[in-house]
């Protein structure tokens, strides 16, 4: 038994190195937006300890930075990381019934869209040895690499701080345009989202409401407006599955 879980721990390790890698680049560019923020290097550190998710943790900073109230910033940060919730669903029916209470919690602290997706591609039930591993391997690397980005960003010049913060627009290119092109539907939303966020910045009232209020009120709109009038069907989710 000791045998098999230090296996699963291994390999665990393994799949995690190159999703850590990947996070740890990501989250230099979040690092340079949580600088622009007011947040030191520690602070960073612990936010994306605390907060593993690249829009969550953008939505976040941005929060912080307009100076919104707690109560938006905590529900800007539920709602953009509302998928976790469905994951963590998901991931609850590949446990063994005698999963320990600790175990589902920690393992469920650790969900991210990587860590979901190699976890659940594995047969049987999950192992809380693997997933251990790559949270060990990829969760740090995320962290180090905010902490790091906050430190450029207070060591660089302005200008090359100004030129570090574009890459963080082209993450999240690189986050919307594959599904995008695979999914008309995804496309649409995102076009619409475009333009409507463009829209509440020009209209009477709503200009006047926070960037934060302003983010709620369109992603639960929009994404309410896209699950009623063109929802997944079943068939094609057990194909993906």
């Amino acid at each position: 038994m000791m045998e098999k879980k230090k296996c699963d721990f291994m390999e665990g390790l393994r799949d995690g190195l190159p999703i850590g890698l990947g996070y740890f680049a990501v989250a230099f560019s979040l690092g340079i937006t949580a600088r622009n923020a007011g947040l030191n290097s520690f602070e960073g550190f612990l936010s994306s300890i605390l907060n593993h998710a690249s829009a969550g943790e953008y939505a976040l900073y941005s929060s912080i930075q307009a100076m919104e109230a707690y109560i938006e910033v905590a529900i800007i940060t539920l709602v953009v990381n509302a998928r976790y919730s469905l994951m963590s669903c998901s991931l609850s029916q590949r446990f063994n019934p005698n999963q320990s209470f600790f175990h589902r919690i920690l393992m469920g602290f650790g969900i991210t869209d990587e860590i979901f997706g190699i976890a659940i591609a594995r047969p049987g039930y999950l192992s809380p040895s693997y997933y251990y591993g790559a949270m060990i391997m990829s969760i740090p690397l995320w962290g180090l690499g905010n902490a790091l980005g906050i430190w450029a960003g207070n060591l660089f010049p302005a200008n090359v701080v100004s030129a570090l913060s574009v890459a963080l627009y082209g993450m999240f290119v690189a986050i919307i345009i594959p599904p995008a092109k695979k999914d008309k539907i995804i496309a649409l939303a995102i076009v619409v989202s475009f333009a409507l966020s463009y829209l509440c910045t020009q209209i009477p009232f709503v200009k006047e409401l926070t960037d934060g209020t302003r983010m709620i009120i369109l992603t639960v709109l929009i994404s309410s407006a896209i699950a009623i009038l063109k929802p997944v069907k079943e068939e094609t989710i057990n194909s993906e599955a």
